[in-house]
């Protein structure tokens, strides 16, 4: 029985081994894009869904003011979600300025504002490219007009940039920004590896006419989330290898990691409520896979109070997760100049067991908080 059960775990492992290497792959086979700032045409459309976010939305409309993408070519649309604070008198305080306001005033319940939001900007828009953010995402000057040079130089029909969390004033958000990092660069492995699966909707550009094609959010508006991933989903199935990730400094955003542990899971959550939904059933099965694996490495913990073999086959596997995780990390963590927070890899990796066991039991079983509202 143990021998029986010590093969699985060596096949799990091997298995973690070889879909680390392939993200690494993934990751190196994205080139850097040689990208013209000068002479760009394109008309873009900057659109942010906003709820409740009166105490930074200002930084980033600031931030979106000071590109150096010519004006005439930007349009900015902010959709007000039924906000409860002051989000939509800042927004009109830059209406001089040219930023749009839109409000929802939807009177029947809707479990899927966001994509609502998303949807009345895309229809108002008078852009070629939309460029979706967040209304707590801060950028540099360079941003808009990076993406919008890769998308003329490559022309893809949509393209996946950057997000990192910054300003982190605890070990818990230096720890979930080393996460974050890693599923940043998942998405942009499986995009290097002409796979596009994930990505992150604080920094996603798509041509306009491509959202129609593939009929919007249709058949994915049920979830509240969704509006990125499963979007791409839909795009790659329809336009496969057209996808691309930009791995520029310029074009990544910046935003916040979570203060509290509660507000963590909640987030993690709402990400994971979406996989019930992918249209690539190979992605599920890696999410299954990876669960199995780490699952294996818990019950070898417990499994090793009463039998020390079963502690020795999970120091193997905690040294071989640790020691390819690290070697994918490091190209991540130098990509966004953050190698420091490789030390914390040591905690993190332990802890990523436990969090996954959770994720994969409770992450697509019941709602969720997001922004004050309960949804699934």
């Amino acid at each position: 029985m143990i021998v029986t059960y010590s093969i699985i775990c060596a096949i799990l492992t091997a298995g973690y081994l070889a879909l680390v290497i392939y993200l690494i792959k993934g990751w190196v086979n994205l080139k850097q894009p040689k990208i013209n700032s000068s002479g760009l045409s394109t008309k873009v459309t900057v659109m942010i869904a906003a709820r409740n976010e009166a105490e930074r939305i200002h930084l980033t409309i600031d931030d979106i003011l000071a590109q150096d993408y010519p004006k005439h070519l930007t349009e900015v649309i902010i959709v007000d979600d039924h906000s409860t604070d002051n989000t939509a008198a800042i927004i009109r305080v830059y209406a001089d300025r040219g930023i749009k306001l839109l409000q929802l005033n939807e009177a029947e319940p809707l479990n899927s504002y966001k994509k609502k939001a998303i949807a009345k900007a895309i229809s108002m828009s008078g852009g070629d490219l939309m460029v979706a953010t967040d209304a707590d995402c801060r950028m540099g000057p360079k941003w808009l007009s990076s993406v919008v040079g890769y998308y003329e130089a490559e022309q893809p029909v949509m393209i996946s940039s950057p997000v990192i969390f910054f300003e982190e004033k605890s070990l818990f958000e230096r720890m979930q920004t080393l996460e974050f990092s890693f599923l940043i660069g998942i998405g942009a492995s499986f995009i290097g590896n002409k796979r596009a699966s994930t990505c992150n909707g604080a920094n996603l550009a798509y041509r306009k006419d491509i959202f129609y094609e593939v009929g919007g959010f249709s058949g994915i508006d049920e979830l509240a989330s969704g509006d990125d991933e499963l979007l791409l989903q839909k795009i790659a199935e329809r336009f496969p290898g057209r996808i691309g990730f930009l791995n520029q400094r310029e074009a990544i955003v910046y935003t916040h990691a979570k203060y509290t542990l509660n507000a963590f899971l909640q987030q993690r959550r709402r990400w994971a409520s979406k996989s019930t939904k992918y249209k690539d059933k190979k992605i599920i099965a890696v999410a299954i896979f990876m669960w199995f694996f780490n699952i294996t490495m818990l019950v070898n913990i417990i499994l090793g109070f009463f039998d020390v073999v079963f502690f020795k086959i999970f120091l193997a596997q905690f040294i071989i997760k640790y020691l390819i995780e690290f070697s994918f990390l490091y190209l991540i963590c130098s990509f966004f100049k953050r190698r420091s927070l490789l030390s914390l890899l040591i905690i993190v990796a332990p802890l990523h067991m436990v969090y996954l066991a959770y994720l994969g039991l409770m992450g697509t079983t019941r709602k969720y908080d997001w922004k004050g509202r309960m949804v699934k």
